[in-house]
């Protein structure tokens, strides 16, 4: 597969799926005589897999060691579950921090009377304090 057909199978930019084997997540591709890239089954399947933990959100770094974690089949998972729950707190802490903000802007336009701009309390909360 060249890397076009593996870019559209993972729905994945072509410049990134260079820069995932610049970073050497995804391995250098055997090349045909032509010297075109060439994709085997595990490389879409590991290139599914980064695509799928960037979209959940995780770190390059998390998913190089999820990527390391996940070559041992035997051990204990205790260590990826760890990594999923520390991701899923931060999570939660940001959708906190959000919930908290919206609340503010919340206030600040509720608090607007719709009135002319010397008076906007959306501009006086954004004034210095």
């Amino acid at each position: 597969m060249k890397i076009g057909e593996l870019a559209r199978a993972t729905a994945t930019n072509v410049e990134t799926v260079r820069y995932y084997e610049r970073l050497r997540m995804l391995a250098a591709p055997a090349r045909t005589h032509a010297n075109y890239r060439s994709y085997a089954p595990e490389q879409i399947a590991r290139l599914s897999f980064i695509r799928r933990a960037r979209t959940l959100g995780f770190t390059l770094d998390d998913i190089r060691e999820l990527l390391a974690l996940a070559s041992d089949a035997d051990q204990s998972c205790e260590a990826i579950d760890a990594m999923a729950v520390r991701h899923r707190d931060a999570i939660n802490r940001k959708i906190a921090d959000l919930t908290a903000l919206r609340q503010q802007l919340d206030d600040v336009i509720d608090a607007c009377s719709q009135g002319r701009v010397g008076q906007c309390r959306i501009i006086e909360a954004l004034g210095p304090r």
